[in-house]
């Protein structure tokens, strides 16, 4: 056997039928659709259509809701920043912020910046600089005798904006 004889097996593959192209081929005239009615039709579009009776998907009761204004926090555990500061990937002497946690892999996404949260053991002494920090969490960092700092962080989205805002009012002036 050599690699340029290789083939599929006889009717592994089925080539496409060309229908609609004269009655000859089998697949004339209607293109098997059938004869009449909407769905013989071309843009038709009748998915979860139920024959005018209300649609199941109408019929059930909607909940909830989708808050526009949430913040978007990456959550990091204390338990997960003192594993890294055993293992070396966080630096004790440096300020550990959003970009550092991201650096070592624990924060994913947070378009508003990391929340620390107090879950786990925590004994090391590090600087913090973060969005948002929950009480507990805040206590445990300032025991061990590390300092917290919270900032507000400005997406790019928002940043965008008043950078576009700022440039109209140069451009009236």
């Amino acid at each position: 056997m050599k690699l340029n004889e290789i083939r599929d097996n006889d009717g592994a593959r089925k080539d496409r039928m060309r229908v609609g192209r004269g009655i000859g081929s089998g697949k004339g005239k209607t293109g098997g659709r059938g004869q009449k009615g909407q769905k013989s039709r071309g843009g038709v579009s009748i998915a979860g259509f139920e024959g005018g009776q209300m649609p199941l998907h109408m019929r059930l009761p909607k909940r909830g809701f989708n808050n526009i204004f949430a913040k978007d926090y990456a959550e990091v555990n204390l338990g997960a920043i003192q594993k890294l500061v055993d293992a070396k990937k966080l630096d004790t002497k440096a300020t550990i912020d959003h970009a550092a946690l991201q650096a070592a892999g624990v924060a994913r996404g947070g378009k508003d910046g990391v929340r620390v949260l107090a879950k786990g053991a925590f004994s090391a002494k590090i600087s913090v600089r973060v969005a948002g920090i929950s009480a507990a969490a805040k206590a445990a960092i300032e025991k061990a005798g590390g300092s917290v700092e919270v900032i507000h962080v400005v997406p790019a989205a928002e940043k965008a904006a008043a950078k576009k805002g700022t440039t109209k009012a140069k451009a009236k002036a």
